[in-house]
């Protein structure tokens, strides 16, 4: 019986246009493992320690708190790709601190082209937030419509009790998508935005119905795994914020990524580096997906029923992956490619002097069904 060829197809090199580094020595690795799954660039957030609350590095705050400024954060990540990022979007994180005259004077020096929300202690290097509120009543969001940047915004409600938070029939990003979003887009009509990290129906169907200007990423984990997945036996590695949801939740997830007509959604990992998944005051939020970005959204997409062998399908993750993001943030275009195969890839972890990163996988699965060629 003769052996069919594996599945291969050649795409471009990608932006990963939600993920995390750190500013330690794990940054220069965890550049590189983006760098080998074919990241062209990236989207660098900027919960940091400190966090990027200011825009030049010779800016002071009203509070003198000791902020990086995206200057300096962006010159740290591109000086750690060693010359294979052609770019970097570094967002400043919304912060008591955070004035409209700073995105005004951000916008025209060019180096602020998107803003971050977390919602207070909503997620890991969250407590330097505020309420979405008070940056309305100040004036900072009438700003960056005007200035035209982007929102980004870590859609969950913040200060719900336990049972609103995750319950069985409401959940904190779904209170976000059904009540506050909307809000903000009447009120914003031509301001940008991105819902980070979507995991709920409610989320995916509010971003369908928005303007053309608001579109959401959409991470590895959320198109793979349930909240089943992650109880069953505690597998700790898959905590992240938001949590996974549930079935339901991802088939939403998983059709928005493989529609043929999708311009909404795009690749964004939340890739998190944590070298201590379990702290003394509990679980650090966060799945690390670096260098195994690709593999794990190639995965999802079969999972959902897009068979990768046919070519009408890879030119939908091609714009998935590739395309939709980088066109809306109006990045520059790489001329490398890479080749993703339908071949089985063990996953091992990320080892950085005595320090070590767990990849997502491991824990529920040690190999993936896609690998990058390497040439």
């Amino acid at each position: 019986m003769t052996k069919s060829a594996p599945t291969l197809f050649t795409l471009p090199y990608w932006y990963d246009l939600h993920t995390h580094f750190r500013q330690d020595a794990t940054l220069q690795a965890t550049v590189k493992e983006h760098v080998n799954m074919g990241c062209a660039g990236a989207r660098a957030m900027p919960n940091t320690a400190p966090p990027v609350g200011k825009i030049m590095a010779s800016d002071t705050v009203p509070s003198g708190k000791a902020y990086i400024s995206i200057e300096q954060y962006q010159r740290e990540i591109m000086n750690a790709s060693d010359g294979a990022f052609l770019d970097v979007i570094v967002p400043l994180y919304l912060t008591p601190d955070t004035t409209p005259e700073m995105i005004e004077a951000g916008a025209k020096s060019g180096l602020l082209k998107a803003c971050k929300y977390y919602p207070p202690h909503g997620t890991t290097g969250a407590g330097d937030s505020a309420p979405i509120d008070g940056f309305i009543e100040r004036g900072v969001i009438a700003a960056m419509q005007d200035c035209h940047v982007t929102l980004c915004t870590h859609g969950e409600e913040h200060g719900l009790s336990s049972e609103r938070y995750f319950g069985r029939t409401e959940n904190a990003e779904e209170i976000f998508y059904r009540e506050r979003m909307p809000r903000i887009l009447d009120q914003f009509p031509n301001l940008r935005m991105v819902g980070e990290h979507l995991t709920t129906k409610v989320a995916v169907d509010l971003i369908e119905s928005a303007p053309s200007h608001v579109k959401a990423t959409v991470t590895p984990q959320h198109l793979i795994y349930t909240v089943g997945d992650l109880v069953q036996g505690l597998k700790y590695h898959l905590y992240c914020l938001p949590l996974v949801k549930f079935s339901e939740d991802r088939a939403a997830l998983q059709q928005a990524v493989i529609n043929s007509d999708n311009t909404k959604f795009f690749a964004g990992t939340d890739s998190a580096p944590h070298t201590a998944k379990t702290t003394p005051c509990g679980c650090a939020a966060g799945c690390y997906t670096g260098a195994i970005a690709p593999q794990l959204y190639a995965q999802a997409f079969e999972l959902a029923g897009c068979d990768l062998s046919k070519n009408e399908n890879q030119q939908i993750f091609e714009r998935f992956l590739c395309s939709i993001g980088m066109n809306y943030y109006d990045l520059p275009q790489s001329d490398k490619h890479f080749t993703l195969e339908k071949s089985e890839e063990t996953v091992t972890p990320l080892t950085i002097g005595d320090q070590t990163i767990i990849p997502l996988p491991i824990g529920m699965e040690t190999s993936l069904p896609w690998r990058i060629v390497r040439r």
